[in-house]
């Protein structure tokens, strides 16, 4: 008796310890999958500068893999075939270690946009398969851990922006760029080591994109203009910041912080999600707290940048997450979660890449960013209407 208890507390104590590995792969998995994206905006007159790179084209730095994101996802289901889950995870994570570290030689204007596609892909490999990988193996506990994941997203973010400007400083902003690959490479030894043990799988397999499913093009729209703000002010909060006379390590901050006040709102809304199964209560506070802090971004951006700050990060930080978990929300098994998170993320980080480029054009024909924050409210009260039908036990249907 005591040897076999002794056995099954060894059993549980290992377990334990690969259930908390695997936990913390994933949340370092998501840190590494915006860097590349943040790091650029509070470099962006540094950038442009150097490589005589314009304000349209300069928006395609994180156009270019939005939108490839956006298509990977969409091909989620046939890549989960092709390279099951845990292989293509890390495929993907090894893909973005592969693209950050090439900014060093390549850092020009068409190397740095071609390492951002290349990116883009790394990082839809993994965020197309990662929820389907998350639903399959903490079925009771998917919504928390898909709370964890995307604040750990938001985390690198926060941490990219932050330390661009001072490391740039010290580093020159090629070497800073490249840097970024020296964490992802550790996300892909531990995400070997954590996963070894969970056989992997083929989770898109009898699942096809929903297509047909009015309520998926729904979700899918309403991610996209959700992420539409994200890419926005990831990408041009600095730089807009820098025309009113801040310092690029000024605006950096503020992007820092903001995205810090992403990181909170979504460890928040972790903790609180079971306690909301109507989303729409959680859902219609945030798009609210987004829109006051775009209204303090027209209205007076010099006066009100520390609540816009806030209002933002709060918002949008709790949006991404939540938007996730609302669309998890409408399937049960593994195999469905896959191809409509596929769907939802595909066609709506597509929706989501066009709103940097269009700033891009903005700035570049109006020398003002203030028409792009106007277009983002309007996108934010059509996402007001769209929560309103999110009622709690609807399942997605054909």
């Amino acid at each position: 008796m005591s040897t076999n208890s002794s056995s099954t507390t060894v059993a549980a104590s290992t377990h334990t310890t690969s259930t908390a590995l695997l936990v913390a792969a994933i949340i370092l998995l998501g840190l590494n999958l915006r860097p590349i994206l943040a790091a650029i905006g509070p470099l962006l007159d540094s950038i442009q500068a150097a490589t005589g790179i314009s304000s349209a084209d300069a928006g395609l730095l994180t156009t270019v893999p939005v939108f490839a994101m956006g298509m990977c996802a969409l091909l989620g289901a046939q890549l989960q075939k092709r390279l099951g889950v845990v292989r293509g995870i890390g495929l993907g994570i090894a893909i973005i270690t592969l693209a950050c570290a090439l900014r060093w030689p390549l850092h020009g204007s068409a190397g740095l946009i071609a390492t951002a596609a290349l990116g883009g892909l790394g990082i839809a490999l993994v965020q197309a398969l990662l929820p389907a990988f998350i639903k399959r193996h903490f079925p009771e506990r998917a919504g928390q851990l898909m709370g964890f994941y995307t604040t750990g997203i938001m985390g690198g973010a926060a941490l990219a922006a932050a330390s661009a400007s001072p490391l740039a400083q010290a580093l020159g902003w090629q070497v800073l760029l490249a840097l970024w690959a020296l964490p992802a490479a550790a996300a892909a030894l531990l995400w070997r080591r954590a996963s070894a043990s969970r056989r992997d799988v083929s989770a898109g397999t009898g699942a096809s994109l929903p297509v047909k499913a009015p309520r998926a093009w729904l979700l899918m729209v309403f991610f996209g203009i959700g992420t539409g703000a994200y890419t926005l002010v990831l990408a041009w909060l600095p730089p807009f910041y820098t025309e009113l006379g801040w310092s690029a390590a000024e605006s950096g901050l503020l992007l820092g912080g903001l995205t810090l006040m992403e990181v909170l709102a979504g460890l928040v809304v972790s903790s609180i999600i079971n306690r909301f199964p109507d989303r729409r209560i959680l859902l219609l506070t945030v798009l609210l707290s987004v829109l006051g802090g775009l209204a303090c971004l027209i209205l007076a951006p010099a006066q009100l940048a520390i609540p816009a700050m806030v209002l933002l990060g709060i918002g949008i930080g709790a949006l991404f997450p939540l938007s996730l978990i609302v669309s998890m929300d409408h399937v049960v098994d593994p195999a469905s979660a896959g191809a409509l998170l596929g769907f939802v993320q595909g066609g709506g980080y597509i929706i989501a890449s066009a709103m940097p480029f269009i700033a891009g054009l903005i700035r570049q024909h109006s020398s003002s960013l203030a028409q792009a924050w106007m277009v983002m409210a309007g996108g934010v009260l059509i996402l007001l209407l769209i929560a309103l039908r999110f009622r709690p036990g609807v399942r997605l249907a054909a």
